[in-house]
């Protein structure tokens, strides 16, 4: 076999898709795995659905996820421009081509004319596809029309009563009829080729030898073989990806949840644990191993293990996986992730050592980056909202005058600890003849205004001396 080469082909139209995301992760790994290349490839072809800094958001996002690729738009490589749009005379001298061997042919039906007549056939029951009103124009007609300036397309012509067979590797064999088969638009009105004819171009050019993409592009298969046909090329090995869904079984969409991969970045999920999940949507390890790192998955992964049928995108899998991650690591490497998100919400910390012990108290309770802040923003800010219900509920008369004196015993402890500062609440408690909740459940509220949260020795001694002693002086003044 030649050397395996792949590509992640985006169109820049926003924000990059988790199924995008997953395409371009079952391509690295395949081509990792075979000791081949993975490249970037920019299908912006399509210039009224483009969005400025759409392509620097995908390619962030790409090298976010970890999947550094060998050739792309801003590494180079030996078969750019990686941009379509900077490629345009590649794709008009294979239309000549096509046009001089008759293999496609020149349209000027106006979008009047063939909206008209899309509406007739739906209307007839009949299959919806270009009449070929314009296949038996003479070269007289053509020319005159051209001089007139008289917008036209170029469709290809497929094969007439024909089966074409594509060979999916994780399909099968799929066959199509072209008498189903429209004439495909290959080169648009405004000189700009559609997807079919530089998807093609590009993919033998670039010396792509595997396609990989998802089920959506399966029907549009068999318009690509007659194209790698009729150019008398080799035909690249097909694998079409099953579809994302939502818990519903519909088709994965924003309508019912994020689906773009800058908002789990920006919620605070790592991107280790987001490509571990997003690799187990249609694919699995020989052994259903469930926390894979990106060199498990390079040596265990292969198409013939990706399922055909759709895969559930479950968030609350999603946030188990990210919780075993955050788990694994250091506090030096969550400190690392979390001083950005500090600095953009404008979140000032004593010292780096403050932060790793907040983080300690915490990991084993969130399941996001962002959790560390908002699961306990007492830790950075001081208190601005109270749980009044609890304090209703909770608050005896005597409640004040026991944390004054608690307050009073902790000003004149030496060692501020974890030791120490249990000491004095279940001593002062045991002199009471109370129960040390009757203690701790105010010391809470007084220094987190909650009524939950992490183990309280530990939260003071984390909090600090200085800062224990004003909160429960405001409480109880």
């Amino acid at each position: 076999m030649d050397k395996v080469r792949v590509r992640f082909a985006p169109s820049p139209t926003g924000y990059l898709h988790v199924g995008g995301l997953r395409t371009a992760l079952y391509n690295y790994l395949f081509a990792k795995k075979n000791k081949g290349s993975f490249i970037l490839r920019i299908e912006d072809t399509d210039q009224t659905r483009f969005v400025p800094g759409a392509i620097e958001n995908l390619i962030q996002s790409i090298k976010w996820a970890g999947l550094y690729y060998d050739e792309g738009p801003d590494v180079g490589g030996n078969y750019g421009p990686y941009i379509q749009s900077q490629r345009l005379d590649i794709y008009k001298k294979y239309v000549d081509i096509l046009l001089k061997e008759k293999k496609a042919y020149r349209c000027f039906c106006s979008p009047e004319r063939l909206d008209e007549m899309r509406k007739r056939q739906q209307k007839s029951g009949s299959i919806v596809k270009y009449d070929r009103a314009c296949l038996s124009l003479s070269e007289k007609e053509i020319q005159r029309n051209i001089e007139n300036n008289i917008p036209h397309t170029v469709r290809l012509k497929i094969p007439d009563r024909t089966k074409i067979i594509v060979d999916d590797v994780i399909r099968g064999k799929v066959e199509f009829q072209t008498i189903i088969i429209d004439d495909q638009v290959l080169l648009k009105s405004d000189g700009y080729p559609t997807y079919h004819l530089a998807n093609v171009i590009d993919d033998h050019l670039m010396g792509i030898t595997h396609v990989i993409r998802g089920e959506e592009w399966l029907s549009s298969t068999p318009k690509h073989v007659v194209l790698y046909e009729y150019f008398g090329w080799d035909v690249p090995v097909f694998a079409h990806l099953p579809l994302l869904l939502n818990p519903d079984k519909s088709k994965l969409s924003k309508r019912q949840g994020d689906v773009a991969v800058e908002d789990y970045r920006d919620k605070g999920y790592l991107n280790e644990a987001l490509i571990n999940f997003i690799a187990l949507l249609g694919w699995s390890s020989y052994d259903n191993k469930e926390i894979l790192n990106l060199e498990q998955m390079i040596e265990e992964f292969s198409l013939e293990r990706v399922s055909k049928s759709g895969a559930v995108f479950n968030i609350e899998k999603l946030n188990w996986i990210n919780t075993q991650y955050i788990r694994m690591k250091s506090s030096e490497e969550l400190t690392g992730l979390l001083i950005p998100i500090l600095k953009k919400r404008e979140i000032n910390i004593p010292s780096v050592n403050y932060l790793h012990k907040v983080i300690e108290l915490l990991r084993e309770r969130v399941i996001t980056l962002q959790d560390f802040i908002d699961f306990a923003p007492y830790f950075y800010n001081e208190i601005e909202e109270y749980d009044e219900k609890y304090k209703q509920k909770h608050w005896s008369d005597k409640t004040n005058e026991f944390l004054l004196e608690v307050l009073n015993r902790f000003e004149k402890l030496e060692n501020f600890d974890k030791k120490s500062i249990e000491n004095v609440v279940r001593d002062y408690s045991a002199e009471l003849n109370i129960s040390p909740s009757k203690l701790i459940h105010p010391l809470r509220y007084s220094l987190t205004g909650r009524s939950v949260g992490p183990g309280l020795f530990e939260l003071i001694e984390v909090l600090g001396k200085e800062i224990v002693i004003n909160r429960i002086k405001k409480v109880v003044s």
